[in-house]
């Protein structure tokens, strides 16, 4: 049965030229899509909050943090809301 869904494969570059791809389900990416987003702006979002819980979570719930540590979570915080518009807090309503 799960052949039976379509999927959709992105490209992810780096800016040191490293590629990779990711195939997710296309119903699972139209589910979460807001608005028009189109596909690869819908994975991006997905990506940005991905990296954003976990760096929180290693920060806030995690059992070693460091300076370095806490400034990526700095950084991807700040453009969590950059993207976003909204602070993660706000967005997931998980506030310290």
């Amino acid at each position: 049965m799960t052949d039976e869904v379509d999927t959709t494969t992105f490209s992810i570059t780096a800016d040191d030229g490293s590629t990779d791809d990711v195939t997710v389900p296309t119903g699972l990416v139209e589910l979460v899509a807001e608005g028009d987003q189109n596909g690869a702006e819908t994975v991006a979002d997905v990506l940005l909050l991905s990296f954003a819980s976990r760096a929180h979570h290693l920060v806030h719930h995690g059992e070693a943090g460091d300076d370095d540590l806490e400034a990526q979570e700095s950084r991807v915080m700040d453009l969590f809301e950059e993207r976003f518009g909204v602070t993660f807090g706000e967005a997931t309503g998980h506030q310290h």
